[in-house]
């Protein structure tokens, strides 16, 4: 029985999360977490409806199920999900107990603390609710800044256009010593096997796209503080351009569950031993 099981860009897609149920139910971890881009397109489907319709029931067929074998369950969501969503993920939370929604929180799953956090840095995409600068305002070719794009749920401009997910970090993790904690970020780690996008050859303006389009403010935080264990999703060509959904940060093990193949991608580890994690690709 895996200690934590980890997904993530799971897009609202009935098969990976009917895979994903019975692989619950098959495992029965201790800890399931999930990495972000949980909801299908806001445009195709109410968020709010989807959570109350198909996200939470799914869990509640899983809790009856399982009975006292029941995972605690943490999330974060990605950016392509939107803050509509997060008003019924907390009622539901406090009202039931389903799960612990992550965002900008530390919570014990396991008995190990999770730092969750949600959003990326600026991509080329209209939707922002969950995009941040990272350690500046500096943007990459081609991406919107937060202030451009759509925000579903009204946030100061001051905070959009002078928030960063450096700042953020800081705020989450405090003074905290983490070389026994896990992060779930949506984001990964800038320049690592997790952050590989499939820009070869593309340019704007004559300038190449940068092909690394992770988070310095995430690097940089594991690099100086060490935690046990990082997981991420996001970059979904990633592990197939790099060939490894896996990296290492000085002694920080470094997981994604992002995939790009029809396959539901799994992470199974125990954060005691984060060098015997495996990942596992089901049908969905």
């Amino acid at each position: 029985m895996p200690l934590f099981l980890f997904v993530s860009d799971l897009h609202g897609s009935a098969a990976r999360y009917a895979a994903l149920e019975r692989e619950v139910v098959r495992l029965q971890p201790r800890a399931l977490l999930l990495g972000g881009d949980l909801l299908p397109h806001f445009a195709s489907i109410d968020p709010v409806e989807y959570v109350e319709r198909d996200f939470a029931p799914l869990f509640r067929r899983l809790r009856d199920r399982l009975q006292a074998a029941f995972p605690q369950v943490g999330l974060v969501l990605g950016n392509d999900d939107t803050r509509l969503a997060e008003a019924p993920l907390y009622r539901i939370e406090q009202e039931e107990g389903l799960w612990v929604y992550l965002h900008r929180r530390r919570e014990l799953l396991a008995g190990w603390p999770v730092f969750g956090y949600n959003c990326v840095p600026p991509t080329p995409f209209q939707l922002k609710d969950f995009e941040r600068f990272d350690v500046s305002r500096y943007l990459d070719p081609g991406c919107l800044a937060p202030e451009e794009g759509l925000q579903t749920v009204e946030v100061p401009l001051h905070e959009l256009r002078f928030g960063t997910i450096m700042a953020d970090l800081e705020e989450l993790v405090g003074e905290e010593d983490l070389q026994r904690a896990v992060l779930l970020m949506h984001s990964p780690p800038y320049r690592t096997a997790l952050d590989r996008a499939g820009l070869d050859g593309q340019k704007i303006d004559l300038v190449p796209l940068e092909l690394n389009v992770g988070s310095l403010a995430i690097r940089r935080l594991v690099e100086a503080r060490q935690p046990q264990v990082g997981l991420h999703g996001h970059i979904h060509e990633s592990p197939r351009l790099t060939g490894s959904w896996r990296d290492l940060l000085g002694r920080t093990h470094l997981f994604s569950a992002a995939h790009d193949g029809s396959e539901l991608a799994l992470v199974l580890f125990d954060p005691e031993f984060p060098e015997q994690a495996e990942r596992l690709l089901v049908s969905a």
